[in-house]
């Protein structure tokens, strides 16, 4: 039994998973459970939203320590979902250590949406909740620009390292912009609505979900660093769209 080959597999696993959004539990339990699945009973997974630690020995008393730093994260439920189940599934169709680096290593490596896809969806996701909060064609119309406008923007940034809080400043920033435009140039009817529709692609929710499920799970180091996460983005979103506005009434634009 190679340990070293096995701990650094779980290991990589949770990395995929880490750096796809999930919740901490789930990348200990996924850590564990392939270690477990290939004779490593001795095993320890600590994870917060920036490291993986894995310990583990076998039956000889060898041991290995694995650390993995997590640079970036993102939100990827597919890889998160296709890594969870390939985990429980080691024994049932009986999973080589080969199988299981190639299997894993497609994952890693598999394409996203194209970008025309995630711009597109990007404009019907804030043009739907348009209606929600009770807009109108115009207001549709607006929102799924600006949809559209944040997701090239988001990209933009996020290609040239941008960090988060920036983008979001500048996302909030241009998503007012764009909806006190259109509502003065009566292409748009209701600014509040075009921009709170609008917005609603930038707010945290899994980060706040994901924040309250670890503290739950007794992660209280990641789920209090997730929160402040959500709590920095929508300060970060608040402060973009709120200059804006004050700076546009200051310059004698029209009123809410």
């Amino acid at each position: 039994m190679d340990i070293n080959r096995i701990v650094n597999l779980a290991t990589y696993a949770g990395k995929i998973m880490l750096e796809s959004g999930a919740e901490i539990y789930r990348v200990e339990e996924t850590i564990t459970r392939i270690s477990r699945n290939y004779n490593i009973q001795d095993i320890d997974a600590f994870v917060t939203l920036n490291v993986i630690i894995v310990s583990a020995s076998d039956e000889y008393g060898q041991t290995i320590s694995v650390i993995k730093r997590v640079k970036q994260r993102t939100l990827n439920l597919e890889k998160i979902s296709q890594v969870n189940d390939i985990s429980r599934h080691i024994k049932d169709k009986s999973y080589t250590l080969d199988e299981m680096e190639n299997k894993l290593s497609r994952i890693q490596h598999s394409k996203p949406y194209s970008t025309k896809t995630l711009i597109l969806f990007s404009g019907i996701a804030a043009a739907f909740f348009s209606p929600v909060f009770g807009g109108n064609l115009q207001d549709f119309a607006v929102s799924f620009v600006i949809g559209c406008t944040l997701s090239i923007l988001s990209k933009t940034l996020s290609f040239l390292q941008a960090n988060e809080f920036f983008i979001n400043i500048i996302c909030g920033a241009v998503t007012a912009l764009i909806a006190l435009i259109s509502v003065q140039l009566k292409i748009g009817s209701h600014v509040s609505i075009i921009i709170i529709s609008s917005i609603m692609l930038l707010v945290p929710g899994l980060s706040i979900t994901n924040a309250i499920r670890d503290t739950i799970a007794g992660d209280l180091i990641s789920g209090i660093s997730r929160g402040i996460e959500a709590f920095l983005v929508a300060i970060a979103i608040a402060a973009g769209t709120g200059s804006i506005i004050k700076l546009w009434f200051a310059l004698g634009g029209i009123h809410l």
